[in-house]
């Protein structure tokens, strides 16, 4: 895999991030009963990962390559009925972008390879925020 190439399967991976925290955003304030916590982290969240998915296309226009357009749609839990409920999806959006940037490390070199880390550790942070667990090596399941 070419780094312009992970930057591409990144950049997927922070269009889908945005769609899902965009819509638990607004699945949040329509949810009975207050989570005003929760609602800070999920607009922190989505403000981050929009943020991110520019920065990726940047450095993919830099690299002389057209970022990836983003999908129509992506695939939503089917139950946000409830705060429980917002607060899982989060943590698997969240878990996902890691995965993402975790593959970015991997792939990347030099100064590409300095902003994955901070992404992966950002997205980390977040995961914790939104009240995942700790794991050993964020973004990489399979080492845990």
């Amino acid at each position: 895999m070419t780094e312009v190439d992970a930057l591409q399967s990144t950049l997927e991976a922070e269009h889908a991030a945005v769609f899902v925290f965009g819509a638990l955003v607004g699945r949040l304030d329509a949810t009975a009963g207050p989570a005003p916590a929760l609602a800070a982290a999920l607009g922190a969240a989505y403000g981050e990962h929009r943020g991110r998915r520019d920065e990726l296309a940047a450095l993919i226009r830099d690299a002389g390559a057209v970022p990836v357009a983003p999908a129509p749609a992506y695939a939503l839990p089917s139950r946000l009925s409830t705060v429980a409920q917002i607060r899982r999806a989060a943590v698997l959006a969240e878990a996902a972008a890691s995965e993402a940037y975790a593959a970015q490390v991997a792939a990347a070199t030099d100064a590409d390879r300095s902003w994955a880390i901070s992404a992966l550790t950002d997205s980390a942070v977040r995961q914790l925020t939104l009240g995942g667990a700790a794991t050993p090596f964020p973004g990489a399941p399979e080492l845990g």
